[in-house]
């Protein structure tokens, strides 16, 4: 048997995390087992359903590296297919017309609950042969009157349903539309989908789905229900946690290994082991062995992941990523060179490359003014210091970081004070603030001619009082 899962989203709204575990998780079980991995969006929900959040589906996969060997297929483009099961079910005599309206099945409920019974279809319609005028009918599967339906769960075990509680089912709106439980019956069945791995809202759906896998007399895949993910605080997951859309960790400076390394972790572990690669993921990841009770979300552990992975990676991977942060900030730079540079200096200093890319934006572009506190204690003193060291770095025969430490080590030998002395005002003058890596990496990455050009232009600002300018706190 060839393993073939899918990831089957509604593009109502973000991809969030949520969703995009359930598509790791069935991406490495495909992996794993050299299957295949399906996307499947399904947009039947036309009113909610939007170009722009299948856009945001395509690109949050694609961020992430969650690549799929088939689709995307869309639910919308495939209406014949779901009519003629219907057609099927309804001539085998395995679903029926339902002409009851919505204040005819709203007093049924009423009555149900007047009389403490559990709200269901009461079955009225199930053997109407004649069709109401005025009433565009819906089509309801029949589901059995008595036993049990099992469902053996790779990851919640055995669980059992008693199928007197459950209702017949409507699998076709009355404007021809089929329904969730119809419509993925149907593309699973036709896709040969053999496991189907979801979240465990979807559990109660699973008996009524096998029933009309058996009506049409096909063998249902195997099921993986994935516990929900929580919260810190353990309540359920919502924006007040932080990122709806998966995207917006990529906007808030994280980088897509280290997304996908945590959420790997979420409800699933090898050991103690915690830093995966995409190599390690695909041959260790065993659905079997996902916990069965809900994971919370630890922004702790996500910085960590990030900032692992910012040490560790690449340099010019992450100087790819940093140059996209870059263009969120306005700043188109060519020189890549440069960026893998920044990189390479401020890697150990951030969590994140949206912190990467705010402080070390100075690389790029000269600061329009200075930090108040930041001047007042380190570049008003220092305009003698500044006019020196202009002096000299411009006759520095050699542009290298060695030699740039050596000079301004020299400097503050010669005033007979700390290197800290030296070094501040200059790393003021050539970044607008008291942070930066150090001062011989910073004024390298930034080059002889610009760590010239900002050193004159904070001496002329420290002398001419009436006009400075100092950033906003």
């Amino acid at each position: 048997m060839t393993v073939r899962t899918r990831f089957a989203p509604s593009p109502t709204g973000y991809l969030h995390i949520g969703g995009v575990r359930t598509a790791l998780f069935s991406w490495l079980y495909a992996r794993r087992h050299g299957g295949r991995f399906i996307l499947r969006i399904e947009d039947t929900d036309r009113g909610r359903s939007t170009e722009r959040a299948v856009q945001v589906i395509l690109d949050g996969l694609e961020w992430l590296g969650i690549d799929w060997d088939e689709g995307p297929y869309f639910q919308t483009r495939r209406a014949e297919r779901y009519r003629a099961a219907v057609k099927r079910l309804l001539d085998t005599g395995h679903a029926y017309y339902c002409y009851c309206t919505r204040e005819e099945l709203e007093t049924m409920r009423q009555e149900q609950r007047a009389r403490g019974e559990k709200p269901r279809y009461d079955g009225r319609c199930r053997n109407r042969r004649e069709p109401r005028p005025g009433v565009s009918p819906v089509v309801r599967f029949r589901m059995p009157d008595s036993g049990r339906t099992v469902v053996q769960d790779l990851v919640c075990g055995r669980v059992v349903f008693e199928n007197a509680q459950m209702d017949d089912l409507i699998i076709q709106r009355s404007n021809g539309m089929p329904t969730y439980n119809l419509s993925v019956v149907v593309d699973d069945l036709e896709m040969g989908i053999t496991h189907v791995i979801r979240g465990d809202d979807h559990l109660n759906n699973t008996p009524k789905q096998l029933h009309i896998f058996n009506a049409l007399e096909s063998k249902a895949p195997f099921y993986s229900h994935v516990p929900m993910i929580l919260g810190p605080d353990g309540t359920k997951l919502s924006k007040r946690h932080g990122a709806a859309n998966v995207l917006e960790y990529r906007e808030r400076g994280y980088l897509a290994e280290a997304v996908v390394n945590y959420l790997v972790r979420l409800g699933w572990s090898h050991g103690d082991q915690e830093i995966f690669s995409r190599r390690e993921m695909i041959e260790l990841f065993d659905i079997s062995q996902v916990n069965r009770s809900a994971a919370a979300i630890n922004p702790g552990k996500l910085d960590w992941l990030n900032q692992h992975y910012l040490k560790t990676d690449d340099p010019r991977e992450v100087a790819a990523e940093l140059a996209w942060q870059l263009g969120r900030l306005g700043m188109v730079v060519e020189d890549r060179e440069k960026i893998v540079a920044v990189v390479r200096a401020q890697r150990e200093r951030v969590k994140t490359l949206e912190q990467m890319a705010r402080s070390g934006q100075f690389f790029f572009c000269a600061p329009p003014s200075y930090d108040a506190k930041a001047a007042q204690k380190f570049l008003l003193p220092a305009g003698e210091i500044l006019e020196l060291a202009e002096t000299r770095l411009s006759a520095l025969t050699q542009w290298r970081p060695e030699k740039i430490h050596r000079l301004v080590a020299d400097l503050a030998a010669e005033k007979g004070v700390g290197l800290g002395k030296v070094a501040q005002p200059i790393r003021v003058a050539v970044s607008g603030g008291a942070v930066s890596p150090p001062i011989d990496q910073t004024l390298f990455i930034l080059g002889r001619e610009e760590t010239l050009a900002r050193l004159r232009r904070a001496h002329a600002w420290i002398g001419k009082p009436g006009g400075r300018v100092f950033s906003k706190p």
